[in-house]
Order: structure tokens, then C-alpha cells, then sequence
């Protein structure tokens, strides 16, 4: 028989199953193509699934949260303590750095891994480490149950090569720290698994494999447009197989691709009977098809992700966008449904390891806010008025944009912030008094009296009697004073500006002046008519110190603290700062004030944007 079809190949896509093998030393994770290998497997399909990526990197956004959440607490040296881990848990990562890898580690692999490291005397835990889940490989339990060891390796696919090379690494415990390198797996409770841990969405990953699958089919469809859609026969005799060959690269080469779409084949024959005959191939409704596969593949993706609303995670869909009630009703019930108890499951984990310092303190996360981080613009359009749409993008509301054009027309004149500048603030004295630090007042409470306190904390570090002098509007005769703490007005450096020179003439005369404040006098200011009609309601005072140049206003107060030149400098100058600062955010001064605890920040950071509500 003559050979006469040249190419048919149709391929059996089989999904790999997330089971454990026993191996040699440890436990595989996988089946098939994938075999010791299913992490990749879930890799892949994040990587290949725009509609599965989108919804776990929108996801894992809302886990790991804009940052950590301290509450208060009157143990000043578990504050500061749990300040620094925050700050940095290894040589080069915040925790909230590190949490925001292990929120995706858990989102996608449904597990997350963490290098734990002692410090030298094993009393402590000195640094925490980020490691991938698909590194980690599972040591055969003992007769106990209980799992000897771990083994990490950077690619399992060959780890028979020497730089790939399993490497052997001890679960944490923390009754045996006899190893100072540890590795601590957890992750979600999955059914049938006795080891390893599943994502949540894994019944979901045929669909995904689908929606890959899919989209390979019509990036091929387009590369090769001409092959596999029509049948070309040449009724002229049937050519040898290297004739046969040689025909097929020669159409192949000419005819088909995506920049070949639109030309037409000429051909050449002796008579009508010998000519080539080419014969479409018809799939019947192919368009109605692949538009009911697609929408069934993110109808059964979302399912298995257990999304409320498309539009939460930045999939639009048609007809399903709501009101503004619905939204945030969606949001809130996906927060409570799936993302808390991914939260939830880390913070554990960060508590415990929090408990083997000694620190107790309470821990949370501050949630993301819905509408300016996860709404497109076509959302916001449809679910909010102008005036809201510019709060949350930043701007002010225009009718205050004109009443402040208006009000700042009028401020050619003697005002009373002109008459404060004149009568308060000072010039920085660095000849008699040297300065030791230097920070932003953020998180540093109203009525916290610094001065007192870091004069208080020397005099119960040293012993050294220290008289406690009135506090006088210059500030240039302190000589029974061993610390000065002014305040200083100026641009927030973390923020960027569309236009320069944009600032009201609140803040520009503010810049202008170059003046250090004592905190007493910047409070006066608040019960001045310094920044006319930013109050509440249109009112004319307000807290300077918390509000600053009023709404999306770009300046923060910075703090600056000396000692004097007269006298010699204590040498825990460094340590009595530090601490100070440490209570300056929820420390109740004496005697104690009702008071709204606030955050001086730069109003464009606040929630509110600065907008002065009630």
C-alpha cells in the first residue's frame, strides 16, 4: 500500500496527580511528566493561565496586606524588640517583605517555607529566611511518624547533578535547637495528603490546563494559518516520498504564518482535470465553540478560587458589574470567606516564632483598601460620583479646588499665619547645641511631651540630676537642660508630585521660613486661623499637627533632637533616644490627657486623605 498521508498527529493530555511516592531518602510529590515534580506543574499553569495568575497574584496582594498592625502595649522592651524584627528579620528583608513571599507561597502552593536560624547561644531566633516550596522535598518519616529531615534542592528535575544536589536541612523544633539551621513547612489541612499540602483551588486545575491549552491552540492557529485548515491535493500522479517532502516545505515555507495571511496561490496545469484541488476544512460554529469553552473555563476557574466577583481580582466579565453596595459587600465577604484564613495561618506562624524571643505583643495586617487599589478606572466610573473618584485617586474635590484658588487670591495680605512666623519658630542653634538624631514624626502622639521623657529616661539610666526648666518661647537659655526636641516642616520624600510648585501658601510660607518649632507652639498654631476653610466642614482651625496644609497636602513634621554643648554628653544618648521614640506612640503622658490617638503623617498618606470629615 502507498504511503499517502504525510502528518497526523493527535496527542492524550494527562493530568498529573498530586500524590506522594515513596522514594529512597525522601517523599517524590508528583506523578507522570511531572513526577517528584508537581510544584513545578503548579508553576506552570500560573505562568500559562491569565485569568488563574491574575487571581492569585491579586489574591496574595490582599494576604500579605499593606503591613503589619502593632497594638498597643505598656511593655516598653517587648515594643521595641518586636519593632526591630519588624524592621529587619534577615541581613536584607523587612518582615512584612518576607510575609508578602510566603502569602504568595501559600496562595499558589497551597504551603509556604521558612529558614529559621538561631542565634549562637540557641536562646533566640536571630533571622528568618524565605524558601521557594518547590525546593522542598519531604524525609521519609520515622517509626513515629514524625518527619527526620528535609531536603532542599534548586531543580528537581536533575538532582542526580552534583549542583543540584539534594541538600540536608532539620525541621524546626523548639525543644531540640541543636541545629542552628532549621526549616519550618506548613500550610493548608489537604484531604488524602499525610505530608504535603495542596493549593485550594486544585479541583480547578484541569480547567486551567484548559484555559493554557486553549490559548496554545490559537497562537498556533495563527502562527501556521494555513496548515491543518485545508486539504490540498494534486490530482497529477502521486510523487515519490522525497517529491512528497520537498512539496510540503515549499507550501509550508510560502503559504503559512501570520504574515502570510491574505496572499493567494497561484498554480500552472496542463488541463482542467490535473489542476490542484484545495478543500477547506470546516469545524462547524467553531466561533460559538471556543466563546462557550472560554466562558466556561473562568466560570469553573473562578469556582474553584472561590471568588465572589470577577472584578475584586481585576477580571472583567460581561454584565457583572454592580453598584458600589455590591462591590463592597463582595470584597468584604471574599476577605472573610478566603483571604482572613490565609491570613490567619501565617500570623500563627509569626506568633510563634514572635514567642520563642519573648514577645507577646498582639500582631495583625492592615488590609488592603478596595476601591484605589483593585478597581479599574471603567469600575470606579460607573460606582462613584467626580468628586469621590478624585478623593480616592488623590485630588481634591473641584469645588474645594476653586474656593482654595479663590482663598489663596486673597492671601496677598498680613495673615495670621504671617503674624505666627513672625512671633513663634526659631533659627536651628548648632552652636551651642549639637544634633543626635533626626526622623519623621510619624506615629508620635499629640500630647507626647518629648522632652520630659528623654530628660526622665536619663535621669533613671544615670542617676545624673537633671532640673526640669519651663520650657520658654525662644529656647535660647536652656542650661539646666541636657536635651532639645524641635519640630521641623517639610516635604514627605516618599511621595512624587504630578507638578512642581504646586503647594497652597500655607505650605510655601511654611518652607519659606526655615524655622524649628517646639511642639507646644505648632499646637497653638491649630487654634489659629493660620489655613482658612480646611477644618471640618469648612472651619478655619484645625490641627496643624496631624493635618498639616489640610487635604492631599504632601508635608509631614520631622523630628529633631539635640543636646547641649555645655556640658558632657551622656554616653547612652543613642539608647534613650531610641526608646523614647518607642513609647511616643501610644505612651499616656502625665498627667494623663483624653485625647484621639492620631499618626502625624503627610495627609496624602491618611486614609482620609486629609479631608476633614467632623
Amino acid at each position: 500500500m502507498k504511503e499517502r498521508l504525510i502528518n497526523i498527529n493527535l496527542t492524550n493530555e494527562v493530568q498529573p496527580k498530586s500524590i506522594e511516592v515513596n522514594g529512597a531518602d525522601w517523599i517524590g510529590y508528583g506523578d507522570g511528566e511531572y513526577k517528584n515534580n508537581y510544584p513545578q506543574y503548579i508553576i506552570d499553569l500560573y505562568n500559562n493561565s491569565a485569568t488563574n495568575s491574575a487571581i492569585i497574584n491579586a489574591t496574595a496582594s490582599m494576604i500579605a496586606g499593606e503591613d503589619f498592625i502593632v497594638e498597643d502595649s505598656d511593655n516598653l522592651e517587648q515594643y521595641v524588640a518586636l519593632k526591630k524584627f519588624l524592621a529587619a528579620v534577615n541581613g536584607t528583608e523587612s518582615a512584612h517583605e518576607l510575609f508578602v513571599k510566603l502569602s504568595f507561597d501559600l496562595k499558589l502552593q497551597g504551603a509556604y517555607a521558612i529558614n529559621v536560624i538561631w542565634s549562637k547561644d540557641k536562646t533566640k531566633i536571630a533571622e528568618l529566611h524565605h524558601v521557594p516550596v518547590e525546593q522542598v522535598r519531604i524525609g521519609v518519616p520515622n517509626e513515629d511518624g514524625k518527619v527526620p529531615c528535609y531536603y532542599l534542592s534548586t531543580d528537581w528535575t536533575q538532582y542526580r547533578k552534583k549542583e543540584y544536589a539534594p541538600k540536608h536541612i532539620a525541621p524546626f523544633n523548639m525543644m531540640d535547637r541543636s541545629e542552628g539551621s532549621q526549616l519550618l513547612y506548613s500550610g493548608l489541612y489537604s484531604p488524602a495528603m499525610e505530608l504535603y499540602h495542596t493549593p485550594d483551588y486544585v479541583a480547578s486545575t484541569n480547567w486551567i490546563q484548559i484555559d493554557n491549552l486553549t490559548s496554545d491552540f490559537h497562537l498556533n492557529n495563527i502562527t501556521n494559518g494555513f496548515s491543518g485548515s485545508y486539504f490540498i491535493n494534486f490530482a497529477s500522479g502521486i510523487p515519490t516520498r522525497e517529491e512528497r517532502v520537498q512539496i510540503e516545505r515549499q507550501i509550508a515555507k510560502k503559504f503559512t504564518g501570520s504574515n502570510n495571511a491574505g496572499k493567494f496561490v497561484l498554480t500552472f496545469s496542463d488541463d482542467a482535470n490535473s489542476k490542484p484541488e484545495i478543500i477547506p476544512i470546516q469545524v462547524s460554529d467553531a466561533d460559538k465553540q471556543y466563546t462557550v469553552l472560554n466562558e466556561l473555563c473562568v466560570q469553573n476557574i473562578m469556582i474553584g478560587h472561590r471568588v465572589t466577583s470577577p472584578m475584586l481580582l481585576g477580571v472583567k466579565t460581561e454584565g457583572q458589574l454592580g453598584g458600589r453596595n455590591e462591590l463592597l459587600q463582595a470584597y468584604e465577604l471574599y476577605m472573610n470567606s478566603v483571604v482572613k484564613p490565609f491570613q490567619n495561618q501565617l500570623l500563627k506562624t509569626f506568633k510563634k516564632l514572635l514567642a520563642v524571643n519573648g514577645v507577646t505583643i498582639p500582631l495583625s495586617i492592615k488590609d488592603v483598601k478596595p476601591l484605589n487599589s483593585m478597581f479599574d478606572a471603567d469600575t470606579l466610573k460607573e460606582v462613584l460620583t467626580q468628586d469621590e473618584i478624585r478623593e480616592e485617586l488623590g485630588y481634591a474635590p473641584l469645588e474645594v479646588e476653586e474656593e482654595t484658588v479663590a482663598e489663596e487670591q486673597n492671601l496677598a495680605e498680613y495673615t495670621e499665619l504671617d503674624k505666627f512666623l513672625t512671633e513663634f519658630g526659631e533659627d536651628e542653634d548648632l552652636d551651642n547645641w549639637e544634633l543626635v538624631d533626626e526622623d519623621d514624626a510619624e506615629g508620635e502622639h499629640p500630647d507626647f511631651d518629648f522632652e520630659y521623657n528623654l530628660e526622665k529616661l536619663e535621669l533613671a539610666n544615670t542617676g545624673r540630676a537633671i532640673p526640669r526648666a519651663k520650657s520658654e518661647q525662644d529656647g535660647t537659655d536652656r542650661e539646666g537642660n541636657l536635651y532639645r526636641v524641635r519640630y521641623y516642616y517639610n516635604e514627605d520624600k516618599g511621595l512624587k508630585r504630578e507638578k512642581e510648585g504646586n503647594s497652597r501658601e500655607f505650605c510655601k510660607k511654611m518652607l519659606a521660613a526655615n524655622k524649628v518649632y517646639r511642639k507646644e507652639d505648632i499646637l497653638r498654631m491649630g487654634k489659629m486661623p493660620v489655613n482658612k476653610g480646611w477644618g471640618a466642614g469648612g472651619a478655619d482651625t484645625y490641627s496643624i499637627w496631624l493635618y498639616k496644609g489640610g487635604g492631599n497636602c504632601h508635608h509631614r513634621w520631622y523630628r529633631r533632637i539635640y543636646v547641649t554643648k555645655m556640658g558632657e554628653r551622656p554616653l547612652n544618648t543613642d539608647k534613650v533616644v531610641s526608646v523614647a521614640k518607642a513609647r511616643s506612640a501610644g505612651f499616656k503622658p502625665e498627667p494623663q490627657k483624653k485625647s484621639e490617638r492620631s499618626v502625624a503623617i503627610a495627609p496624602k498618606r491618611r486614609a482620609d486623605k486629609g479631608f476633614i470629615r467632623k
